[in-house]
């Protein structure tokens, strides 16, 4: 009489410390140690299938032995999917390749390219995947998951080299002669009130700054407009903020009130004001009351004020 329930026992105090090829030739060894019907005794009390015990028992009598590292023989398992299927690797990276970008064709032209967006794009073409696979498949071809990097410029003006370099030659001058020079430029507009803002401070554990869940703005506050002003010699900072529409006359209130307050005090005997900044928006080139107000300003400073505008590629 074959005592299944302590084959069963044996069995599961053993299987947590067999692999594939152990736990087939533990089951062949009883088995075979059980005598007639020892297979389906094993079969049934260990849960083990009976080709799998066969399997045990050839390999028991076989004369080949594997070397310790092995679970299988040499050629053993279930092949690649490269080799089983090899039109797979071609079909996925043309489906993340930079050029299926815009077709109107691609399946993936209204989705982001997630691995189970992959998976479904590729089941549509025949192939038999998961997401899983996918994601082994693309990091066997050298992709992985990465952000976009700013590095293109567009197209170069042909004197932008040398627009610089009469800038520095300008800026560097007036700082020699104890001239005033600043770098002006419109700051982000900020939303007024207690809205969640980028970066950390420190507070006591488990008490953070309560903000407001949505970014509406405020009616009765309202937006600002920061304007900055770079003092270049001086290495400090001016910041004007407004509340209304980010003009040219508010540009240049920025710069007067930065002179009231600090450039006339740092510069009491200046007799310029040279300013760089770039060509848009409320000091842009092309504004006549740009223009305008920083004649006025000169006025009213009798300072000869240069303006050094970097220009934007073309």
């Amino acid at each position: 009489m074959i005592d299944e329930h302590a084959i069963g026992e044996r069995y599961r105090a053993l299987a947590g410390e067999l692999d594939e090829r152990r736990r087939r030739l533990w089951a062949a060894a009883e088995a075979r140690a059980c005598g007639y019907g020892g297979t389906a005794a094993v079969a049934r009390a260990t849960g083990i299938s009976v080709g799998t015990i066969r399997r045990g028992l050839a390999d028991l009598d076989s004369p080949v032995r594997f070397s310790a590292s092995r679970v299988r023989r040499a050629g053993g398992g279930r092949k690649p999917l490269a080799e089983t299927d090899p039109t797979l690797l071609a079909d996925l990276k043309a489906l993340v390749d930079d050029d299926a970008r815009g077709d109107p064709e691609s399946p993936l032209r209204w989705t982001a390219k997630s691995v189970r967006t992959l998976a479904g794009a590729l089941r549509e073409r025949g192939h038999r995947v998961s997401h899983e696979t996918v994601a082994k498949q693309l990091r066997r071809l050298g992709y992985s998951l990465q952000g976009n990097r700013k590095t293109k410029e567009g197209a170069s003006h042909p004197d932008r080299d040398a627009q610089f370099h009469h800038i520095n030659t300008r800026v560097s001058a007036a700082l020699e002669a104890g001239e005033p020079v600043i770098s002006v430029a419109t700051k982000k507009k900020e939303l007024v009130g207690d809205f969640k803002t980028a970066g950390r401070e420190w507070r006591p554990k488990g008490s953070p700054v309560p903000v407001r869940v949505h970014d509406f703005k405020d009616e009765g506050l309202g937006k600002v407009n920061p304007y900055g002003v770079f003092d270049i010699g001086g290495n400090a900072g001016w910041v004007r903020v407004g509340i209304d529409a980010d003009t040219a006359e508010f540009a240049v209130e920025a710069i007067r009130s930065w002179w009231e307050h600090l450039g006339g005090q740092r510069y009491p005997t200046a007799t310029t004001l040279t300013i760089t900044a770039d060509c848009g928006g409320s000091n842009g080139n092309r504004l006549r009351l740009w223009k305008t107000e920083l004649q006025r300003l000169a006025d009213e400073t009798n300072l000869a004020i240069s303006r050094l505008l970097k220009k934007s590629p073309a």
